[in-house]
Order: structure tokens, then C-alpha cells, then sequence
């Protein structure tokens, strides 16, 4: 089986206009698209691939402020969610883009997503998914969005992790907290650690991808995640 796996950064309710949620997004994209080449064109979703693939856009600030002065794009009083792809249409190649910004009621919570593509199915995307990749583009999350929190993971290894119900963050292959969550604990090897300029933490709990189907990759998470748990620094993003 294939393990899918993705990047995300959550944030409490956060009440931006469509001018800060188009520079924030322009940021992102930009950065994004330093970390792999496969980040460099961008294609709005459609009712098909025939459709998204004439949808091409140029990801600036100028046109994320036209997307979210888009009522297709608004969520409710205030808030703005929008999906993008690279355009590569086989199942595990390229990537897609969900994002939720703005919102300040917690309806819609607000979270940047990046489906990351699958190495088993296209060898070129291998070099996507290695660690020194994975930290920058995590970096590039957190130095647009400001989260609270953020992973790189599986859904299967997030499942290992926390019951379904369980609101609270969970350790991943990368980990991300910001400071205003308090400090990190030594936490046990082969973890290691970087900041992310002044905004928080980043946790590289091992240099290969971990996977739900590994017992000492669990083991691992588990150990890093107790740990993080006794300081309350993995408690969910809207509390």
C-alpha cells in the first residue's frame, strides 16, 4: 500500500481581510516554489481536468486578492478558503493546495494543506519527499501562515497516533510549534531540532519517512508525543 502523505499548518481563529490573506498566500506560494520545481506552475480546480487545466494562474498577490473578492471563495461573514494544483494529472504526482484563512468565528478553522506527491508512483518525486526538502517546505508554511502547528505525516500514522475524535496535534516525521505554545523539552534521539526564525520549532523526529507500518517508527512518535504532551504543548489549535 501507499502511504500518502502531507504538510499542514493549523491556526486558531484569526480574523484577516482578503488583503492580508492575499499577502500571506503570496508568500507561501513564492516560497513554495523555491523548495521543488514541481511548486512553479499552479492551475485553479475545475469541474474537470479538462477545465482546471486552462486555469492556470500567476500565484501573486494581486490575483489571490481577486480570488478572495470572489464570492465562490468567502466563507460566511468573514473567512476565504481556496483549492490549487500543480496540474499533474496521475494519481501521487505533483501536489494540491487547501486553504482556509481569515476566518475569526472558528466555524471554518483555519489550515494550509499541501498533499504531497508519492514516491512509489513517480521517481522523479522522490526527491520531494526527503527530509531536507520536507523541512523547507514546512518552513515555507510557517513563515507565511504563523501557525500554532504543523506536521508533516500520514492520515494512517495521525490515526496511530491519536483516536478519531481527539482534537490535540500528535508527533509526525516533522513536528512544528510555535513559541507562544511554550518551550520544547529535550525530546529523545534520533530527534532533532531547528528554529524557525522567531516564530517557533521544528522537530525532525528521523532522517527517513516514518509510516504507520514501522513498529519503532511508532514507538518513536509515541515517545516524542508523551513528551510533548507532559508540557501541553500538543493541545488543540482552537482552545
Amino acid at each position: 500500500m501507499t502511504d500518502s502523505y502531507y504538510a499542514g499548518v493549523y491556526w486558531p481563529a484569526r480574523l484577516e481581510f482578503a488583503e492580508e490573506c492575499a499577502r500571506r498566500s503570496a508568500t507561501f506560494f513564492r516560497l513554495l516554489s523555491q523548495c521543488d520545481e514541481i511548486y512553479a506552475r499552479w492551475f485553479e480546480q475545475g469541474d474537470s481536468v479538462e477545465e482546471a487545466l486552462q486555469r492556470e494562474f500567476m500565484p501573486d498577490y494581486a490575483t489571490f486578492l481577486r480570488f478572495f473578492q470572489q464570492q465562490e471563495n468567502q466563507l460566511g461573514k468573514d473567512g476565504f478558503s481556496l483549492g490549487a494544483w500543480t496540474g499533474h494529472t496521475e494519481d501521487g504526482r505533483g501536489g494540491m493546495v487547501r486553504l482556509t484563512c481569515g476566518d475569526a468565528s472558528g466555524a471554518y478553522p483555519n489550515c494550509c494543506v499541501l498533499y504531497l506527491p508519492w514516491p512509489e508512483v513517480e521517481p522523479k518525486s522522490a526527491r520531494v519527499m526527503t527530509t531536507p526538502v520536507l523541512v523547507n517546505v514546512l518552513r515555507a508554511m510557517v513563515l507565511a501562515w504563523e501557525p500554532l502547528f504543523g506536521v508533516v505525516a500520514t492520515h494512517e500514522f495521525r490515526q496511530a497516533m491519536r483516536p478519531a475524535r481527539d482534537p490535540r496535534g500528535f508527533a509526525g516525521w516533522l513536528t512544528y510549534l510555535s513559541r507562544a505554545r511554550g518551550e520544547v523539552p529535550p525530546l529523545p534521539p534520533p530527534v532533532r531540532t531547528e528554529p524557525v526564525e522567531d516564530k517557533g520549532t521544528l522537530m525532525i523526529l528521523a532522517p527517513e519517512r516514518l509510516s504507520a507500518s514501522n513498529p519503532e517508527h511508532l514507538l518513536l512518535g509515541r515517545r516524542v508525543q508523551e513528551a510533548l504532551d507532559a508540557k501541553g504543548l500538543l493541545r488543540p489549535v482552537l482552545s
